[in-house]
């Protein structure tokens, strides 16, 4: 996503259900409010856990972007 920079990312490729909204989780709990936040993952049930999670959690969901590889980047803004 242009003009946004990620503060911290986590690469959870090849984790599968829970482990890579684990991760989202485990950035939101250890960093600042107003970071950047990003999520790679190849697990298909991503696609929905993560930006649920994130609407339930009262984050910011900046979005997703598609890897080359197949994976997706999950972005969020920590506000709380």
């Amino acid at each position: 996503m242009e003009g946004i920079t990620i503060t911290h990312e986590s690469n959870a490729r090849g984790s599968f259900c829970p482990g890579p909204l684990m991760e989202m989780i485990r950035l939101v709990k250890t960093s600042a409010v107003g970071d950047v936040l990003a999520v790679i993952s190849n697990d298909p049930g991503s696609q929905k856990d993560i930006p649920v999670w994130i609407a339930k959690a009262r984050q910011e969901y900046l979005g997703a972007e598609n890897e080359p590889d197949g994976a997706v980047r999950f972005i969020c803004r920590k506000v709380r």
